[in-house]
């Protein structure tokens, strides 16, 4: 298991708004935190239950490109918990 650094959690985020725009990125992203990954599997912590879940169902193949690219290791699955769960 990796934790990964300040530097790999902002960069995710910010090609993410980048992508998906400055709007949907405030209204569906605010607040998350990519935390660590194990494997190929990559866990993020969102601001609740309802949003882990729009994120993980609408949004986990782009995220796992995207934390490939950052991370330079292969991301295939993306789990998004609510950090009431943390």
């Amino acid at each position: 298991m990796m934790k990964l650094t300040r530097v790999q959690d902002h960069a995710i985020q910010a090609l993410m708004a980048g992508i998906v725009g400055a709007e949907a990125f405030d209204h569906v992203f605010a607040g998350i935190r990519f935390d660590e990954i194990e494997g190929t599997m990559l866990y993020a912590f969102a601001r609740n239950e309802d949003v882990a879940s729009d994120i993980e169902d609408s949004y986990s193949p782009l995220i796992a490109a995207v934390a490939s690219r950052v991370l330079n290791k292969q991301v295939d699955v993306v789990v998004v918990m609510p950090k009431v769960l943390q």
